[in-house]
């Protein structure tokens, strides 16, 4: 019984060093992997132990959700942010003096050759999209006056219009030369700017009577509304022209802070979409940069404000 005694001794202190030694090996291996990882000295054996027997995934899962909450206030702010730009780019904002002001174009200062593109009677199948890819291929944002028939007609041709970041300016729902009555004058301008918002989400403050007619009721009422009226200083008459004549029109007219009509929508616009590229290069090479109607107002009224500086 002695002998069994020692032996069964032994094997139980060959057990508890086996054991020691197992847990002094994974304490040696496993915390130092975890400390470089954190870059934290080594605690106490106590706490080592207690260490071992916390769940591993939950410092992982705090950083995560730190992670998460800074990219959900970053990706907030960015959308404010983007919210904000849009909100002004489509607001088509004007200086406050051209509200209910009649504009055939720009005064500027002698230093600056700008120009503004327009197209009327819109948005038009196929035409209208010729003119967007023209326009594209040459980097220039333009001005389209629509009539509100057809947007309704065309809504999608419209918003590739805003998409690509031209502004846009109301000509009525039926572009009619009657006379108007004031509230025949609100249903053609109000119809028209709420349909061009609702699919577009512009706010526009420009309008251009058809047949630049000022005195049968549309113009007055655009300019109660505060609406700038948008008239012309060079007009292509590519409605009844060659694509030379139309051409030649233009170059002719062309001035620093012009303002060019032209059409895009109302019936055949094909000489128009065959002129463009070659006034674009022309207007090019006589030194004109091409700007929306509202960016060519915003620089008549910084010229305005330096002159006003200059001779204090």
């Amino acid at each position: 019984m002695t002998k069994l005694k020692r032996l069964l001794r032994r094997r139980k202190n060959l057990i508890v060093v086996f054991v020691a030694a197992a847990t002094s090996f994974l304490l040696g291996v496993t915390l130092p992997i975890n400390l470089r990882a954190t870059g934290r000295t080594a605690p106490p054996i106590q706490a080592q132990v207690l260490a071992v027997s916390q769940p591993s995934e939950q410092q992982p899962i705090a950083n995560v959700n730190g992670i998460k909450g800074a990219i959900a206030r970053r990706v907030e702010f960015s959308q404010q942010a983007i919210a904000s730009l849009d909100e002004k780019r489509f607001q088509s904002s004007l200086p406050s003096q051209l509200k209910g002001a009649t504009i055939r174009q720009a005064k500027l200062d002698s230093r600056h050759k700008a120009i503004a593109l327009t197209f009327d009677d819109g948005p038009w199948p196929t035409t209208t999209t010729q003119i967007l890819d023209i326009l594209k291929k040459n980097n220039i944002k333009a001005t389209f006056f629509w009539v509100g028939r057809y947007l309704h007609t065309y809504p999608e041709l419209g918003k590739q219009v805003v998409a690509a970041g031209h502004a846009i300016g109301n000509h009525t729902w039926n572009h009619q030369y009657i006379k108007y009555n004031e509230d025949g004058a609100a249903r053609e301008i109000d119809r028209t700017s709420s349909l061009i918002t609702e699919l577009t989400g512009v706010k526009t403050s420009l309008f251009r009577p058809p047949g630049g007619i000022l005195n049968n009721g549309l113009a007055a009422y655009a300019q109660k509304k505060n609406y700038t009226v948008v008239m012309w200083s060079a007009d292509s008459l590519d409605w009844r022209s060659a694509t030379q004549s139309l051409m030649d029109n233009v170059l002719r007219q062309a001035s620093s802070g012009g303002i060019v009509l032209m059409h895009d929508g109302g019936g055949n616009r094909a000489k128009t979409v065959q002129a463009l590229p070659n006034i674009i290069a022309r207007l090019r090479k006589e030194g004109y940069k091409f700007v929306t109607v509202p960016e060519l107002l915003e620089m008549q009224e910084e010229d305005l404000k330096k002159q006003k500086i200059a001779n204090k």
